[in-house]
């Protein structure tokens, strides 16, 4: 189910489309689509980039990942020493 549309509402959502643009115009609709997004999705990549490069250089650790698998760790210790008295093996 992609968003809650059906089939017949995505015929229906077409059949507006076509009628609204013609035939000959949604292909250039899509390619300036795709282009945009294309276009938005390289200037969000530049930005992380550029971050990502400026982190580094004032010596910021920019992989959060180890950080954050040390803190679920920490929290299941916790519920281990918290439940362990409690706790059933199944």
């Amino acid at each position: 189910m992609f968003l809650f549309i059906s089939g017949a509402e995505i015929v229906f959502i077409l059949f507006i489309v076509v009628m609204v643009f013609g035939a000959d115009k949604i292909p250039e609709i899509a390619r300036g689509l795709g282009k945009g997004m294309r276009q938005l999705k390289d200037a969000t990549n530049e930005i992380k980039y550029e971050i990502q490069k400026s982190a580094e250089k004032q010596g910021i650790d920019t992989d959060i990942t180890k950080e954050i698998n040390e803190e679920i760790n920490k929290v299941k210790d916790e519920i281990d020493d918290f439940t362990g008295p409690i706790k059933r093996k199944f």
